[in-house]
C-alpha cells in the first residue's frame, strides 16, 4: 500500500486567516487528515517533518529577503505548489506599499525601522517561483480548497472557475446592486468563488477575491465615472485588498494624480 501524500502548509507575510480556513473545514478537515500526512502545519501542530512534500499550500505574500529565499526552498521540495488567499496570489493589502516609498512608510510605522528587513514591494508567490494552481479569496473558499485537494488525491487535473461575481449573482437570482441601486460594486471585474456573499446581503462587492480573468478594468473604471464617481473615489475602490493585481491596478492608474496625492 502506497504511503499517504504529504501535505505542508506554509505562512509568509499574512494574517493567518487562510490557514484558519483549513481548520475551519471541521469535518472535512478530519477527512483530510485521513487522506494526507500532515507533515508541516504550524497552526495545527508543533511538530514538523522535512520535505519533500506532495502538496504545499502557501499563505502570504513575499515581503522580505528571507521570504524570497524561503519560497524557492519550498518550490524545490514540493510537487504541487498552491498559493491560497489574496496575499499569496496578488500581494494582499500590504501591497499598498507598492504604490509608495516603502522606506518612508517603514520609518512612520516602526519606532526602530533600522531593525526591520523588508522588500520595497509585496508580491505574489508566482512572481518568484513557478506555481501549479492557486486559490483566490480573503479568505479563500473552503469548498474550493477541499475540492482542489480532492482532485489532486484522485490524480485529476484541478479545474477552477474563472468567471466574475456577476455570474454567481445571476445563479442566486440577485438583483444587480450596481444597475438597480447605483451602488458601487466590483462584481463585474472580480473573480468568483465567494458565492456573491456581499451582493446577496445588499452590499457592493469590494473585490476580496481579486480580479477575474481579463476584467477590462479601464472600461469598468469609465463605467464608474459615468455613474458619478470621481477619480479619487475610483482609485479607492480599486486600491483595497488586492490593489496591486494588474486587473485592478490598470483601472486605478488611469487616475495617477489622485494616487500620488493620496
Amino acid at each position: 500500500m502506497s504511503p499517504k501524500p504529504r501535505l505542508a502548509v506554509w505562512k509568509f507575510t499574512s494574517c493567518d486567516g487562510c490557514q484558519l480556513t483549513v481548520l475551519d473545514c471541521e469535518e472535512e478537515f478530519l477527512d483530510l487528515l485521513g487522506s494526507f500526512e500532515i507533515a508541516l502545519f504550524h497552526e495545527a501542530r508543533r511538530e514538523f517533518e522535512p520535505g519533500p512534500y506532495d502538496v504545499s499550500l502557501v499563505e502570504g505574500s513575499i515581503g522580505t529577503p528571507a521570504e524570497a529565499e524561503r519560497i524557492k526552498m519550498v518550490r524545490e521540495q514540493t510537487k504541487f505548489l498552491i498559493p491560497f488567499g489574496v496575499c499569496a496570489t496578488w500581494g494582499g493589502i500590504q501591497a499598498l506599499r507598492n504604490w509608495s516609498d516603502a522606506e518612508r512608510m517603514k520609518s512612520q510605522v516602526y519606532p526602530h525601522p533600522q531593525y526591520v528587513s523588508m522588500l520595497p514591494t509585496s508580491t505574489p508567490v508566482w512572481a518568484h517561483v513557478k506555481i501549479d494552481y492557486q486559490l483566490q479569496g480573503c479568505p479563500p473558499n473552503r469548498g474550493q480548497l477541499i475540492d482542489i485537494l480532492g482532485q489532486i488525491l484522485q490524480g485529476k487535473q484541478p479545474r477552477l472557475a474563472t468567471n466574475s461575481v456577476c455570474l454567481e449573482c445571476k445563479r442566486k437570482g440577485n438583483i444587480c446592486v450596481l444597475v438597480a441601486q447605483n451602488m458601487t460594486c466590483l462584481g463585474p471585474v472580480t473573480h468568483d468563488g465567494c458565492g456573491a456573499l456581499c451582493p446577496t446581503y445588499n452590499k457592493g462587492c469590494y473585490g476580496c477575491f481579486g480580479p477575474m480573468d481579463d476584467p477590462k478594468p479601464e472600461r469598468f473604471a469609465r463605467e464608474l465615472e459615468v455613474r458619478g464617481l470621481k477619480g479619487a473615489q475610483i482609485v479607492r475602490e480599486f486600491m483595497r485588498i488586492t490593489s496591486y493585481a494588474e486587473g485592478y491596478r490598470k483601472g486605478a492608474e488611469l487616475y495617477e494624480p489622485e494616487i500620488r496625492q493620496g
